[in-house]
């Protein structure tokens, strides 16, 4: 299978990468600012996949057609593609800045459709997948993080729109929204205490991985999830669920592990 995937030097990507060259017959595009995490990616994967390696921004506008050509000079098409790339900043929506607004759409949300559009001639001969990263701050505000909200809320659309209208070309597009996930995103969680906290406040008692992830994302790109399209998969813990229980609800105090 002939997939790109973008942020693949760290995290989610990475774990999507590394799953997916252990599965077998993988032709990769691995996409990532980040030069050398690109390398050591492949160093770890080795031979047990066809890699091409592409350092580039995803919220420049140039870096989707790019990443498709070269795809398909690599592999001669394209099956699926992992848009995973994403950034969070935080700022109070009445302090944020023009540029950081802008930056956060231009990186979050953008990207799916640009390589979507770009791709759509492959996708539709393949009859292909789509996978998007988002977030469940997409259903959820966030504090101070309204802006990476909203982009990942207008990606969960975006994506369900690309579904309905490429739908009768057999193009599935899905997304995926983690919960708290140990990546290089969330660095607060190296705090022991931060960490024990959050994890209190999980169902399940313990923050996501990016493997957790990255297994949905897998699931949503095989054949076994053939008839699933328009989609938001929320990978999360139970996080989403537990308002009433954070709240104290039905004890009179917010439940402890």
């Amino acid at each position: 299978m002939s997939t790109i995937i973008t942020g693949a030097a760290s995290g989610i990507g990475r774990a999507v990468a590394t799953r997916l060259a252990g599965a077998g017959d993988a032709s990769l595009l691995l996409v990532d600012r980040n030069r050398e995490g690109l390398d050591q990616l492949a160093d770890e994967i080795g031979a047990s996949a066809r890699l091409e390696l592409l350092e580039a921004d995803m919220a420049e506008r140039s870096s989707a057609p790019l990443a498709v050509d070269r795809c398909v000079s690599a592999f001669g098409g394209i099956d699926a593609i992992v848009s995973n790339a994403g950034a969070m900043k935080g700022a109070p929506l009445n302090a944020l800045s023009d540029e950081d607004f802008d930056y956060l759409f231009a990186i979050n949300t953008r990207p799916t459709w640009a390589l979507g559009k770009a791709a759509y001639p492959w996708l539709k001969e393949s009859r292909g997948a789509i996978v998007a990263t988002a977030s469940m701050a997409a259903d959820h505000p966030t504090p101070p993080l309204g802006t990476y909200s909203a982009s990942k809320a207008a990606l969960v659309m975006l994506v369900r729109q690309m579904a309905i209208e490429w739908g009768p070309d057999g193009i599935r597009c899905n997304c995926v929204s983690p919960g708290p996930t140990l990546t290089g995103m969330n660095p607060g969680y190296a705090d022991p205490e931060r960490r024990r906290a959050r994890e209190q406040a999980m169902p399940l008692r313990k923050l996501g991985m990016p493997e957790d992830v990255a297994e949905t994302i897998c699931f949503l790109l095989s054949p076994a999830a053939g008839n699933i399209t328009a989609q938001n998969i929320t990978v999360d813990g139970g996080l989403g669920q537990a308002t009433m229980v954070l709240s104290g609800a039905g004890t009179g105090q917010p439940q402890k592990g």
